[in-house]
């Protein structure tokens, strides 16, 4: 029933639009009661992207599997412990499964994309489901470097990482119409993830952390810059002229874009974010994503 409610109202909002359509032409379309669709849903929202409680769950299933076996070998300094597993590369393992959830139905995948860049309101729910992928990944992430000086800090900013190396990857596909391989634009995005912060590349974490350090303790809104990963003075001085993040639409429109003017990074460069203790990570994601998009 599940599954005849969510086609019923994908159609409508194709065919009417997203406004449109009520609760009551979803379920006579699909043949049943109100009650029978607020049962399976609370919202027109939640129809709309009816897959990802699933995927969610199968996410933290596959996150948990890893605990199970190995987190204590996993939790040392510098990532995996001897004889222990990446957790860099278990989270990125962990989002590739989200892509393959797309990918299973281009078709389906596409005009969601679309129906959702035209519906503020769908945009706004996918951030919130976003940011649950996120705080699953950075909750693997905090049990793996429990003990770490710096283990909640690196969880947070590996999972922001692999969440936007995800998405500008997969929106890349979106953006496509679906043509080609997603899975394969997933894993070029979330490569530099894993060269930067997993277990082989932990020698450019220092330089990003001297960036960050330098860049801008004091700053009043999030920032991105581009800077190598010998953690040149350029890279920080960037991140602490780089423009505050503001709130409202202006900023879901884009407005992320002047904070990565610093110009393209060059091959092998880290993207280093700054940004107060407040912000929205949704609003940081869209500021890394606007980063790699223009590297």
């Amino acid at each position: 029933m599940r599954e005849v409610l969510a086609e019923a109202a994908f159609q409508l909002f194709m065919e009417r639009g997203f406004e449109q359509t009520t609760v009551d032409d979803i379920v006579a379309r699909a043949g049943v009661g109100r009650r029978s669709f607020f049962r399976y849903f609370p919202s027109k929202e939640d129809a709309v992207f009816p897959d990802h409680e699933s995927c969610l769950a199968e996410v933290t299933a596959f996150l948990e599997g890893a605990d199970t076996r190995g987190g204590e070998e996993a939790g040392e300094e510098a990532g995996a412990g001897e004889g222990g597993e990446d957790p860099v590369r278990r989270v990125c393992d962990a989002a590739r499964i989200v892509v393959r959830m797309y990918a299973a139905n281009p078709e389906f995948s596409v005009q969601r994309y679309q129906l959702t860049q035209e519906v503020p309101g769908l945009r706004t729910y996918e951030l919130s489901v976003v940011r649950r992928y996120e705080r699953t990944l950075a909750g693997f992430l905090r049990r793996r470097y429990e003990g770490a000086t710096d283990g909640a800090l690196r969880a947070e900013v590996i999972a922001a990482a692999v969440v936007a190396a995800h998405n500008n990857g997969l929106r890349t596909w979106l953006r496509s119409g679906g043509e080609g391989d997603a899975e394969a634009a997933v894993d070029d995005a979330l490569g530099l993830v894993r060269a930067v912060w997993g277990s082989t590349g932990d020698h450019a974490r220092p330089a990003a952390r001297t960036a960050a350090g330098s860049g801008a303790a004091g700053a009043s809104g999030a920032a991105v810059a581009s800077g190598s990963a010998s953690g040149s003075a350029s890279g920080a001085s960037t991140a602490a002229s780089a423009a505050p993040v503001e709130d409202g639409p202006a900023a879901e429109a884009g407005s992320a874009a002047p904070a990565a003017s610093a110009g393209r990074a060059d091959e092998g460069d880290v993207i280093v974010m700054v940004a107060p203790r407040g912000a929205p990570l949704w609003r940081v994601v869209q500021k890394v994503e606007s980063a790699l998009g223009e590297s």
